[in-house]
């Protein structure tokens, strides 16, 4: 959910969330209000009118006393001249704000309360029209009182009247309660309503915001080996995602780094065992002509050509060591050009077979692809890849009497060529790996093996620059072949070229 979706949702809640309780509310306080009404003055079937009448609840909350009065008046009138008796009387009123007032023809013989000397002047007088024994009058100046008047006469003929005056600026004790409970309600819906919003508010930005803060704080660190848990469809699940995808990153990217540095010092490490067999070597055949252990013109050439050759040895170290730069960088400089299959191939052969013959290794050639036959590649880089596939085979030949056979083969759209020796071989659970930098199956390293480890890498690297592929077979103790294809060239035509 959007956060543009959850501030309008928010919105809906604090607008109409508290007003719906606070209708729900009113009409479950007033429902109970009512039904008090209508047990403590006797309303049948009592309405909300009822509740905002106080005039007609106040009239019969006090009902009961009118009755007695009325009793009184007719049994026993000259009780109303007893004080004890209208006291008792005018007490069980003021829990009603009402009072009691009694007149004797016109004189005022009690009065419940003192502070109503206004009130007193504006009394009925004996007789008015209404009912038997009483009339209800509402005076409506600023004392806004409700007075109910019993007018009767006593034994010897005087006119008496006792009033029960009633308070209506008060509210009755119904609408009162229904007020306080209202204002309770109100005050509870909005507290609840707040704290609901906040809980989710808080669970669902809040939270995610905090994990994101503790990611990047982590992050900051280097600390990169943690999940961020942060998902959903807001803009803060997405932040979390894109925060996540960013911690991987990183994390590949220090792995990455590390994983380069420690091939970086296998390297290093690696080139300066390796060169340091030829330099001693030159040094100590370099010492021999010059301390005159060479004094023969046989030895002189013989030290001379073993210079040569250690020389060639660390040149072509150091070769592998600028393009394994190279690609790591993806900056291997290629030239690619037309070629034809034969007699490239042809000529790679004669370089060969001279080295091989030297060192006593036979070779075999084998050409079964069409004298047209064509490839796009870069020659040096090509022949990069078959000298470091050669020099491999040399390296770990170990029989007397070692092969190397050459074979080219036509398969459809490429050409396929084959390296096969007759060396130590490689064990199959290596073979997956020996296209890896710096992998050795033969993990001691001693001067008759030596290398850099990336030989074969290259040897991948370009192969699949060419859009090719390259593969081994081995079989320990007998002899490896190495494969690789690379598309042969075809011209492409178009009608208007046919018509020319």
């Amino acid at each position: 959910m959007k956060i543009k979706t959850k501030l309008v949702i928010s919105f809906c809640i604090t607008m109409f969330v508290p007003i719906f309780l606070v209708s729900v509310s009113i009409w479950s306080f007033g429902r109970a209000q009512l039904k008090q009404i209508e047990h403590t003055y006797g309303i049948k079937n009592a309405e909300t009118t009822d509740l905002a009448n106080s005039a007609q609840l106040l009239d019969h909350y006090t009902e009961s006393d009118f009755q007695k009065l009325i009793q009184t008046a007719q049994q026993s009138p000259e009780l109303f001249l007893d004080s004890s008796y209208v006291s008792e009387c005018n007490k069980s009123l003021q829990d009603k704000s009402s009072y009691l007032i009694v007149r004797e023809n016109d004189i005022i013989t009690y009065n419940g309360s003192q502070d109503n000397d206004s009130l007193i002047q504006l009394l009925p007088d004996f007789g008015l029209e209404g009912e038997e024994y009483k009339v209800n009058t509402y005076i409506d100046s600023s004392l806004k009182v409700l007075v109910k008047q019993l007018d009767f006469s006593f034994s010897d003929g005087d006119e008496g009247s006792v009033f029960i005056v009633t308070t209506t600026a008060q509210m009755v004790p119904e609408v009162r309660n229904l007020l306080s409970e209202l204002v309770i309600a109100v005050f509870i819906i909005l507290i609840l309503t707040a704290v609901l919003l906040m809980i989710w508010i808080y669970r669902s930005m809040i939270t995610p915001i905090k994990q994101l803060q503790e990611a990047a704080d982590r992050i900051k660190e280097g600390n990169l080996d943690f999940k961020i848990e942060v998902s959903g469809e807001d803009e803060i699940g997405r932040l979390g995602v894109s925060f996540e995808e960013m911690r991987k990153r990183l994390r590949d990217n220090a792995t990455e780094k590390l994983s380069t540095e420690a091939e970086s010092r296998v390297l290093i490490s690696n080139i300066a065992h390796d060169l340091k067999t030829p330099i001693t070597a030159v040094k100590g055949y370099a010492e021999g002509i010059i301390d005159g252990v060479a004094n023969t013109p046989e030895k002189v050439d013989k030290y001379v050509r073993t210079i040569y050759n250690k020389a060639n040895e660390m040149d072509t170290l150091i070769n592998e060591l600028t393009l394994y730069s190279k690609i790591d960088t993806n900056r291997i400089p290629y030239n690619f050009a037309k070629i034809n299959v034969s007699e490239y191939f042809q000529d790679c052969i004669e370089e060969i077979g001279l080295d091989l013959e030297s060192k006593g290794i036979g070779l075999g050639y084998y050409n079964y692809v069409d004298s047209d036959v064509m490839i796009i590649a870069d020659p040096e880089q090509l022949r990069r890849v078959i000298n470091n596939i050669i020099s491999n085979s040399i390296k770990y030949m170990n029989k007397t009497k070692g092969f190397i056979n050459i074979r080219i083969k036509d398969v459809g759209d490429f050409i396929q060529v084959e390296m096969e020796d007759n060396g130590r071989g490689i064990a199959q659970r290596d073979i997956p790996y020996i296209f890896d930098r710096f992998y050795r199956a033969d993990a001691s390293r001693n001067s008759a093996t030596g290398g850099s480890g990336i030989g074969l890498s290259i040897v991948k690297k370009i192969i699949e620059d060419h859009g090719g592929k390259i593969w081994a077979t081995s079989k320990e103790d007998t002899g490896t072949t190495m494969y690789f294809v690379i598309r042969k060239y075809e011209e492409v035509y178009n009608e208007q070229d046919i018509n020319c």
